[in-house]
């Protein structure tokens, strides 16, 4: 009897080993809208906007409510995919300092780095590396030249394009239909690299350019849009019709999904890059007719440190791991999503590589649970402008624990401090009210960079010495850029 049940056990033990070498890690697709802001979605509060894809994708999944970006693009799609702060990259913003007249100011910015560093493990390497199929469609803007093109850095499979709605370039030279919309081109291509690696496991990274301008979109939905009367700030109907271009792309990639039977195997990520392009007029700057969209009830917009310009939806839908039509408002941040997407993927962190990201996994699994980390940070040693001298943003660095949020602006050192448990439109700056919390959180972040060695900006002397030298990778040349 003993020696029966030990063979039954060891072939047990030998069944499960075999079902464990045949279990197939997750397919995994991450959508990434461009300029989206946080209320842009339905499911995120707009009565204007239709998006009934993505927000089925929420019913289906998990929403976490307190998730943040960089203030645009370059940055956060860099924090995205070396899975590290601007100080570790050099890459703060989009463009060369001299995009804006910093010389009109106090600082000179530090000097900042447009390309991806070539010594970044991307997390497409690092998946590569682990078995997965890798493909990317859309806008890269870390670099697309020889060595910097996407399909270089670890995607098995890669076309650029940005820039325009219609009429596109395209990095390699693709064919298109005549008149076809740029969103359609790119969920086109990411179809067909669904159907071609349904045996898996497939990481697919579809980077839109909608919503960004030019405001440009395809008729029959601008038509759709028109008659409809507005709804708070949100009013714009090619604006809207470009959102649904977005929502349609979800769409169609859910349905091939559930066609190919891959939806319990397939982990999907939707999310955006920076705030919404609104919420300055209540910022006392630019024009209420340059406010495209609403972020209210987020403080100011894409540009800005505020909320409005760095807190973005970021939907998960993961089959029996995220409790459909749930929430998680444990706050996070880009660098989290590599760590998150190798846990997923079970895939093992590049050695000798520092991840400054905590995995969201244990978020996704549990809303109500915790991280290890203390707080999450941001560091912006740059100007961003708006119409003639005006400004999104000077130099400023914050820390965000909790619900607590401190933001320090270098120009001058002034503090602000917000709970934005209590006021989420950051309008009541707690700093002199609370002096003891504002210097415990001021305290973390002077640790923080100096843990992490980020350059400050420098005096400005009125002349051309260069301030802190950025990371290895091109420095930007001095050229207008409307991102």
């Amino acid at each position: 009897m003993r020696l029966l049940l030990t063979v039954s056990a060891l072939i047990g033990i030998l069944c499960e080993q075999s079902l464990a070498a045949d279990a197939k890690h997750p397919n995994i697709i991450f959508i990434l809208a461009d300029d989206l802001g946080w209320t842009d979605l339905g499911v995120q509060g707009s009565k204007y906007y239709e998006t009934p894809n993505i927000d089925r994708l929420a019913s289906q999944g998990m929403r976490l409510t307190c998730y943040h970006n960089c203030q645009n693009c370059t940055p956060t799609r860099a924090a995205l995919i070396s899975g590290q702060y601007g100080p570790r990259t050099g890459v703060y913003t989009v463009g060369g300092i001299d995009r804006f007249a910093w010389q009109t100011r106090p600082l000179r910015p530090v000097d900042n780095v447009v390309n991806l560093p070539l010594d970044k493990i991307t997390v497409a390497q690092s998946l590569k590396n682990a078995g997965y199929v890798t493909g990317m469609f859309g806008k890269w803007h870390i670099g697309q030249q020889g060595a910097h093109h996407p399909s270089q850095r670890g995607f098995d499979e890669a076309i650029v394009s940005m820039g325009k709605h219609f009429d596109f370039a395209t990095s390699p030279q693709t064919e298109y239909p005549a008149g076809q919309y740029l969103a359609d081109f790119l969920t086109d291509k990411a179809v067909d690299f669904i159907q071609r690696h349904k045996a898996g496991p497939f990481f697919l990274y579809l980077p839109h350019f909608a919503v960004h301008t030019p405001l440009d979109a395809k008729q029959e939905l601008i038509d759709k849009f028109q008659p409809k009367p507005p709804v708070g700030g949100h009013r714009n109907p090619i604006y809207a019709a470009m959102i649904a271009s977005v929502d349609e792309s979800v769409g169609r990639l859910l349905a091939t999904l559930d066609e190919l039977q891959l939806a319990p195997d397939t982990v999907v990520i939707f999310s955006s890059d920076n705030g919404g392009v609104g919420g300055y007029a209540r910022e006392g700057i630019g024009r209420e007719s340059g406010d495209i969209t609403d972020n209210t009830p987020l403080r100011s917009g894409k540009g800005s440190l505020y909320e409005g310009g760095t807190r973005e939806p970021f939907i998960v839908r993961w089959p029996g791991v995220t409790a459909p039509g749930s929430t998680c408002d444990v706050p996070a941040i880009h660098v989290d999503v590599y760590p998150t997407l190798l846990d997923i993927a079970g895939a093992k962190p590049p050695a000798d590589y520092p991840l400054d990201g905590e995995s969201l996994v244990p978020l996704l699994r549990d809303p109500t649970g915790l991280l290890k980390r203390e707080a999450i940070y941001q560091h912006f040693p740059g100007y961003l402008g708006i119409g003639q001298g005006q400004w999104r943003t000077t130099p400023v660095g914050l820390i965000h624990t909790g619900d607590w949020k401190l933001m320090e602006f270098f120009e001058d050192g002034r503090l602000e401090l917000y709970n934005l448990r209590d006021d989420l439109g950051e309008t009541k700056n707690l700093a002199i009210q609370m002096p003891d919390k504002a210097k415990e959180l001021h305290a973390k972040l002077v640790a923080w960079r100096k843990a992490i060695n980020a350059p400050m900006p420098t005096p400005n002397k009125g002349d051309a010495a260069p301030a802190a030298k950025p990371k290895r990778g091109t420095k930007a040349k001095s050229k207008a850029n409307r991102q």
